[in-house]
């Protein structure tokens, strides 16, 4: 499932970091590396997908969700093989004919009913953890984005691009492996969130 999340994660981040804005200023975190790898003004790019495998925060909400899921779909699973169970269970006695007609009739409907219960059960669990990835997509977007305004007010790029895509990256297909910023800004992500983690209340 975490393969399946970064591709989906990657290409739902794209568009959050596509550019950066050039301010003024310098923070601690933008210096994760001692050599500047374009000058001021070039168009550069990083590997979203790289960023996602690599950066800690990223791992650490998808660990968590992925924890809370498995508990979830465990416990989907478990009333769906008790329903199954009752189910099976109601027609057996109806195929040995040991209900009567009404007494039949009223687990029949008891049958409808959990199986209507459940149904809405999963529909809504579904529509919970789709509502807490998405929050989490916007966290991991939100810290990726901010990091890049603070990372150029240090190296004042013109343009920076986020790419994606294994078998045929967009929208960078090829260019200068000197303008693909991806270990800088994924080491200076990974530093500012181990001083978030440090300092939760700064």
């Amino acid at each position: 499932m975490k393969k399946t999340f970064i591709v989906w994660g990657a290409a739902a981040l794209l568009a959050a970091v596509v550019s950066c804005k050039q301010n003024s200023g310098t923070t601690p975190e933008t210096q994760a590396s001692t050599d500047s790898i374009a000058v001021a003004g070039s168009i550069v790019y990083f590997n979203m997908d790289q960023v996602m495998e690599g950066y800690d925060m990223a791992n650490d909400l998808t660990s968590v969700f992925e924890t809370k899921t498995s508990g979830i779909q465990a416990e989907i699973d478990r009333r769906g093989k008790k329903l199954e169970k009752d189910m099976a269970e109601f027609q057996n006695k109806v195929d040995k004919g040991l209900l009567t007609t009404s007494v039949a009739q009223a687990q029949y409907q008891k049958i409808q009913q959990q199986q209507q219960d459940y149904q809405q059960y999963v529909v809504r669990k579904q529509q919970e953890m789709a509502e807490e990835q998405q929050v989490m997509m916007n966290q991991i977007a939100n810290a990726v984005a901010e990091f890049v305004q603070e990372f150029n007010q240090e190296h004042k790029y013109a343009l920076i691009l986020a790419t994606a895509g294994n078998i045929l990256s967009t929208p960078v297909v090829t260019g200068d492996p000197k303008l693909d910023i991806t270990e800088q800004l994924l080491a200076g992500l990974n530093a500012a969130y181990i001083k978030t983690k440090e300092n939760p209340a700064k």
